[in-house]
């Protein structure tokens, strides 16, 4: 599972009860450290380690800085005090997390010791004068398990806005010609969100390659896991370049330091080395290093952001919107050669020949069924957005290559969706739903969201806790 840090900053108000304001700082921290939570708190930065006083801005913000955290989490104790929570997370730049538990009955006499609520929507609006976005955790009780699901959910936005902010792509060679759809702006990506392209000519891919056979102790374990995980109807030579060339994408990933690759996966690449890279990218696929296919930039991106959301702890995969089902209505076929992970297959996949080429190095596996999460970030003309929405595994017809066919609410208003745009032929699939979290970490990445069905305002529901 991935690891995020929040910075935890607690806020009261000097005219609310500050013995209830300290009371809430502990049980909010205790109650994270039952969650499991790694954050940093501010207890060093004055003696009651809470934030009220403009004169600590800048220490907490230079002190979470320095430990690195990921997240800033704005805990109402009581009331809090809202500009000072603003000039706060304007400095940090992080996702923020905007919570207080929930207000007691007033007593016999009608006092009322925080009015967290009210400070919630004081806070609230400065936040917005100060145009820095925010997740809102709903006025709960510590217990709820509202939230613990608002903690671990927005721990996973912050790890899709940490890894979206920090993303280099290694692109193995060009995108293949008759590929027009996959061109991207790689200036356009750098200016617009900072994400980096490593290009490398096939003839270095080569190279790493011969270097990647010459060593034994690699090759034998890199053998020894593809027999384990697949069944091998090819070759040995064959199966040999298989696990070089996983090795090779491997090594280049980490010399050019990036976290995915978009390879040119023909054809110049069979007239190299004689086969597909399907099984190899698998292969770091399941490593969790997005591989994609045709070169595919944006392909990369959208499996990097849905990893992310899941907090690595499942493995995505590449896919062809394809054909429509020939029995389910709003049925379709989600395929590709065979650069699927094998933990996604419901079956041994077989390492065999793709589907409309003579080359060897692909995998043959459906996919298991169940709910899944498809999307697409991409663009044309300066506008960049994310594809989203839900589908259901399905029985269907035996296909080639990885595959899955799916159902959707309206395959009609998908398939105009993804025609017209900015949409191609291409998407990534995990087995969660992470649609909310996805959705929740396009307002800090500057990605608009889109839905292919008219499911906004549940996700909205969801995130509010209902």
């Amino acid at each position: 599972m991935d690891k995020i840090k929040l910075g935890y900053a607690p806020t009261r108000r000097s005219i609310f009860s500050a013995p209830d304001a300290l009371k809430f700082r502990g049980l909010t921290a205790k109650r994270l450290k039952e969650l499991g939570v790694e954050f940093v708190d501010i207890t060093d930065i004055n003696e009651e380690g809470l934030l009220y006083d403009d004169g600590d801005v800048d220490k907490i913000a230079q002190k979470f800085q320095r430990e690195g955290v990921d997240g800033l989490l704005l805990a109402h104790c009581n009331f809090g005090t809202e500009y000072v929570c603003a000039r706060l997370a304007k400095k940090l730049g992080l996702p923020v997390l905007l919570w207080g538990p929930l207000d007691e009955r007033p007593d016999e006499r009608g006092v009322r010791l925080r009015d967290t609520q009210c400070g919630l929507f004081a806070t609230g609006k400065v936040l917005r004068r100060f145009q820095v976005p925010f997740t809102y955790l709903t006025n709960c009780r510590l217990d709820d398990p509202v939230f613990e699901r608002g903690v671990k959910d927005f721990l996973a936005v912050c790890n899709v806005v940490k890894t979206f902010k920090n993303i280099r792509i290694l692109q193995i060679s060009t995108r293949p010609f008759d590929f027009w759809s996959t061109m991207c702006n790689e200036g356009e990506l750098l200016e617009k969100f900072n994400i980096q392209l490593s290009p490398v000519p096939m003839t270095e891919l080569t190279q790493a390659i011969k270097s990647a056979r010459s060593d034994e102790n690699r090759m034998e374990k890199m053998l020894a896991y593809i027999r384990e995980t697949m069944t091998v109807k090819i070759k040995e030579e064959d199966t040999l370049m298989v696990a070089a060339l996983a090795l090779a994408m491997e090594d280049l990933i980490q010399k050019y330091g990036c976290q995915a690759a978009a390879i040119q996966c023909w054809n110049a690449l069979q007239t190299e080395i004689g086969i597909m890279p399907c099984a190899a990218n698998a292969i770091l696929n399941e490593k969790g290093i997005p591989v994609v296919c045709e070169t595919d930039i944006h392909g990369a991106v959208t499996a990097l952001l849905a990893e992310a959301a899941a907090m690595g702890e499942k493995r995505s995969f590449f896919a062809d919107w394809t054909i429509r089902h020939p029995d389910i209505e709003n049925g379709e076929l989600l395929q590709h050669c065979g650069p699927w992970p094998p933990s996604v297959a419901g079956e041994k996949p077989v390492l065999t020949y793709p589907l409309a080429f003579d080359h060897p190095g692909s995998l043959t596996a459906e996919a298991k069924h169940g709910e899944v999460t498809l999307c697409r970030f991409d663009g044309d003309n300066g506008q960049y957005s994310l594809l989203l929405g839900t589908a259901k595994g399905v029985d269907g017809p035996k296909g080639m290559g990885t595959y899955l066919w799916v159902e959707v609410d309206n395959i009609k208003r998908l398939e105009a969706k993804i025609v017209e745009g900015p949409y191609i032929h291409h998407c990534v699939g995990i087995h969660k739903n992470v649609v909310p979290i996805l959705y929740e970490a396009c307002k800090y990445i500057h990605v608009a969201p889109d839905f292919y069905d008219p499911i906004e305002e549940d996700v909205k529901a969801y995130l509010r806790g209902e």
